[in-house]
């Protein structure tokens, strides 16, 4: 990152997140950042304190006048995820972000930027350390492992934290206050198998790729119809199997579970006779995706080359069970709410499908805002891949987060914004997990709402933040909790 971007305006918040981008801190990788932010808070003075799960809770006493006020919470997560593509060579565990200046955004050398959610972290970071601002009693919550199963939170426990109004700043639309979001679960299903196949004579290899999808956030990205990797690779393979005498040797789809995939790659083996008819029928597959997703994607890519033999097939048996499973899951929107329109209710990523030797596993993560629909959700995938004889497991589930129709910080944040911005602010509900829900279970008296600026494609290489919009929305989180009541 250069120089310049730690002087942007406020130059506070971007220096403290220009520090956090050199820490590396994919989920899973916390130490370093989370000793950067108790050195961070016992520099200030300020007490620091760690819990057993590696939260870190910094607190910061009330300006003169306002000892008065409810103590406020700010809530961001430490860890990012790590997304690159493919002809990048970035190492998340030890080599800091590249980003950039682009006109009004930041972004990242072709990896995610870790903004979501760096920026809500920097921006507590700036409140902690300037004195001259007024507020009351302050604390902040940092959490860690948030992308992966939201470890963090599930790791909180009563009397932490002492305050009752929390403001998350997790999300990713200016102009919006979200007062709810969905919950999820994770399927884990495998296809377990003892010995591969043996090649057959006079069959070639071929290695597939497919790529240069846009991927992104597996919940507020959901709705926008992008295409799945490993839905477009099986589909593909249904019919190479059945019309071109192919084998399925391995394949590897995606990534991280919520993330939509942007990329698949199998190896695969099929009568040399039928090698120049699949170039055709390769080249006929991404002609028929870049139509259909014309205007969605832009850059999809599906190519082919001759490899060396693999050290054995996938049983006929479990490839066909696989492949069939695959095609049938659901994947995508299932419901809409009613109450939020144009916002999503249910929906599930196929986010990965691995190949090893003998077995093969596949991750995937459903969400709702309703705890039944997600059951429902879950019921009907488990059923699919039950029917094809595949070992299917839960886990990783969380609540959502309900609504508070009678939020008190609702209303101070309502007026706080149309006294700044001259309009109201959009109330509404988040398709993507925030840590608010589990924070909900532990501390069930919290007053919530989650804000934040302009943030584009997170959990994609695609990430960049709007500059203009951090600069009114730190505006408005000081004139929060300025008027924060007593």
């Amino acid at each position: 990152m250069t120089a310049e971007i730690k002087s942007l305006n406020p130059s506070s918040v971007w220096g403290y997140f220009y520090e956090l981008t050199q820490i590396p801190r994919p989920t899973g990788q916390m130490e370093a950042v989370t000793r950067f932010i108790v050195d961070f808070g016992k520099k200030l003075n300020l007490d620091t304190e760690q819990d057993e799960a590696g939260n870190v809770i910094i607190r910061k006493p009330a300006a003169p006048g306002f000892e008065n006020r409810k103590v406020a919470v700010l809530q961001s997560h430490l860890d990012m995820v790590p997304q690159k593509n493919n002809s990048v060579t970035h190492d998340f565990t030890k080599d800091p972000i590249g980003a950039y200046i682009d006109g009004d955004w930041i972004k990242a050398q072709g990896t995610t930027l870790g903004a979501d959610n760096g920026i809500g972290v920097a921006m507590s970071m700036a409140i902690l350390a300037d004195h001259s601002l007024k507020h009351g009693a302050l604390e902040a919550l940092f959490t860690v492992d948030e992308e992966v199963g939201m470890d963090g939170a599930n790791g909180l426990r009563p009397g932490f934290v002492h305050g009752r109004i929390l403001l998350n700043c997790d999300s990713e639309e200016e102009g919006k206050l979200f007062v709810g979001c969905a919950g999820g679960a994770d399927l884990n299903i495998s296809f377990q198998y003892k010995k591969g196949a043996p090649l057959i004579d006079g069959d070639v290899a071929v290695r597939l790729f497919l790529s240069g999808l846009k991927g992104g956030h597996s919940g507020v990205d959901i709705h926008l119809g992008r295409a799945n990797a490993n839905k477009l690779m099986f589909r593909f393979l249904k019919e190479a199997v059945r019309d071109y005498g192919v084998r399925l040797a391995t394949i590897d789809g995606g990534s991280l579970r919520n993330a939509i995939p942007r990329e698949a790659e199998a190896v695969i083996t099929l009568p040399k006779s039928n090698v120049e008819p699949l170039w055709e029928l390769i080249a006929d597959y991404q002609d028929l995706y870049r139509e259909e997703y014309a205007g969605i994607e832009d850059n999809i890519s599906f190519m082919a080359e001759m490899t060396g033999a693999p050290f054995a097939l996938i049983p006929e048996e479990i490839q066909d069970d696989l492949i069939n499973s695959v095609e049938g899951c659901q994947n995508g929107v299932a419901t809409m709410l009613y109450d939020f329109p144009g916002t999503v209710e249910s929906s599930s990523n196929l986010a990965l499908v691995k190949s090893f030797e003998g077995l093969i596993e596949i991750k995937i993560l459903a969400r709702s805002s309703s705890e039944s629909r997600k059951a429902a959700l879950l019921s009907s995938l488990e059923s699919v891949f039950s029917l094809a004889g595949a070992r299917v497991e839960y886990g990783g589930a969380y609540n959502g987060w309900q609504p508070n129709a009678k939020s008190p910080i609702l209303k101070v944040m309502e007026d706080t914004y149309e006294k700044l911005y001259g309009k109201k602010p959009e109330v509404t509900v988040m398709h993507a997990g925030l840590e608010c829900g589990i924070i909900q279970g532990v501390y069930p008296d919290m007053d919530m709402i989650s804000f934040g600026p302009d943030l584009k494609h997170p959990h994609s290489p695609d990430e960049a933040i709007s500059i203009s919009s951090v600069g009114r929305v730190w505006e408005y989180l000081k004139t929060t909790l300025e008027n924060i009541p007593v």
